[in-house]
């Protein structure tokens, strides 16, 4: 067994288990024990006492879109990842489109990877892409490491990444369930979003109704008859509408291989609180109203719902016009969205413990990363270091990704990232990362 070379200290350390004081040992980038607080550190280690600022696993965010290569204006490696970095997230799983190529094949996912591999500040794997007409890549995708797929089920608003139907849908998942892949899902159903009323303008109202709930609860209702009919595993991106959430229970209860996400936009901003013109707002799924938000951390609390994850979707400055029909959609929020839940977690009575769950243990687990997620014996060592009694106004020149137009600017909020380690070594500091030192990771596969 390695020597322990590190012991990191605090009263709050966020174990699977609880919040307790604690000393955290890592020898080779991985913890070796959680030990008691206090405690003489072993010989030659060295101790680092963090005090009362707590000590939680690096955050998982399996919902990123890097846009590299291809759209790099939008964002890079070497942007988001120093984001991720700064906010405590110590991987991210990156989304198959809106770069170019995206990642649908094999070819695609090995630049990508060479574009990814010098730049990253902090650990990235990858999301393979579904689409109508490669149905013969997944495999060979699988084969080659990706962590699962994405396919749309409404028009992505990228023409090299076209939407499946549901003779498609059904296609796709038949093959991923071949090989017991993960299907991951944008759940909007097209036709309803066809018949809702298509206004255009400055007016959020005019934008909700276009994107209405129904189109989310039917898509996702038919996920899970996918899901039942084949025991596939299928996981539903970004839910937005509170409605599906019985279905979803349900399903789960009858032991479909089914999961969720959420995003903090969904949970902390609400449809009342948007300005019209205010596109910066705009996602797809849309926020919907303070009475949807309220179900939404129900079913957290129930555990209907497994993940948070941030959907960070950027793009330039000049595509957020101020007309919700034709601005991109997308929430910049990558190096902002530990503080924004635990500002509205906190509120609502839950706990450090809840948010490490939903923010690290849950994606790790959708993703396969078994040595991710947690603060326990032969997970790597990653850490954020956060001072969640303290607080700071969003300014978005302090930001890292590459265009700071962000839905948080000017607000307050809760739990300050002091710092970010990865596989036992310090990558971010009080907001400002060091060198990129990540790796590429791949799923894991069975022996």
């Amino acid at each position: 067994m390695s020597e322990v070379e590190l012991v990191l200290r605090s009263t709050r350390v966020v174990t699977p288990e609880g919040t307790r004081a604690a000393s955290v040992a890592v020898a080779d980038g991985r913890i070796t024990a959680v030990l008691p607080y206090p405690g003489e550190p072993p010989a030659g280690a060295v101790a680092l006492d963090l005090g009362d600022d707590a000590l939680l696993p690096g955050l998982v965010d399996t919902h990123v879109h890097v846009n590299d290569p291809g759209r790099t204006a939008w964002e890079g490696f070497a942007t988001a990842t120093r984001a991720a970095a700064a906010g405590g997230v110590t991987t991210l799983v990156d989304m198959p489109l809106n770069s170019v190529p995206p990642t649908t094949t094999v070819a695609n996912l090995r630049i990508k990877q060479d574009v990814a591999r010098p730049a990253a500040h902090v650990d990235v794997g990858f999301w393979g892409g579904a689409l109508p007409a490669n149905l013969t890549d997944l495999r060979p995708l699988h084969d080659a490491g990706v962590l699962g797929f994405k396919a749309f089920l409404s028009p992505s608003g990228v023409e090299e990444f076209p939407h499946l139907s549901r003779a498609d849908l059904a296609a796709v998942a038949e093959e991923i369930a071949s090989f017991d892949g993960l299907l991951i899902v944008h759940a909007e159903d097209p036709a309803h979003l066809e018949r809702a009323p298509q206004h255009g303008g400055p007016r959020y109202a005019d934008f909700l109704a276009s994107r209405p709930r129904a189109a989310e609860n039917d898509a996702i209702a038919a996920l899970v008859d996918v899901a039942r009919r084949l025991d596939a595993r299928v996981h539903i991106l970004h839910l937005s509408s509170a409605d599906a959430l019985p279905v979803i229970a349900a399903a789960k209860a009858a032991g479909v291989r089914i999961t969720v996400e959420t995003c903090p936009h969904f949970l902390t901003l609400t449809a009342e609180e948007v300005p019209d013109g205010a596109t910066e707002f705009k996602c797809c799924p849309p926020i919907r109203e303070a009475a949807n938000q309220d179900a939404l951390w129900q079913g957290l609390a129930d555990g209907t719902i497994d993940c948070v994850v941030s959907d960070h979707s950027p793009c330039t400055t000049d595509l957020k016009v101020p007309d919700f029909a034709k601005a991109w959609g997308g929430i910049s929020s990558l190096q902002l969205g530990l503080p924004a839940l635990w500002t509205e977690a906190r509120r609502r009575g839950h706990s450090l413990t809840d948010v490490a769950r939903w923010t690290a243990t849950a994606p790790a687990a959708l993703a396969g990363l078994a040595h991710k997620g947690a603060i326990e014996a032969g997970r790597d060592a990653d850490f954020a270091v956060l001072a969640p009694d303290d607080t700071f106004t969003v300014d978005p020149a302090g930001l890292h990704h590459r265009n700071p137009t962000t839905a948080y600017a000017g607000r307050t909020l809760s739990g300050v990232v002091r710092s970010t380690w990865l596989r036992g070594h310090r990558i971010a500091d009080h907001g400002t990362p060091g060198e990129p030192t990540g790796r590429l990771l791949e799923r894991q596969r069975s022996a």
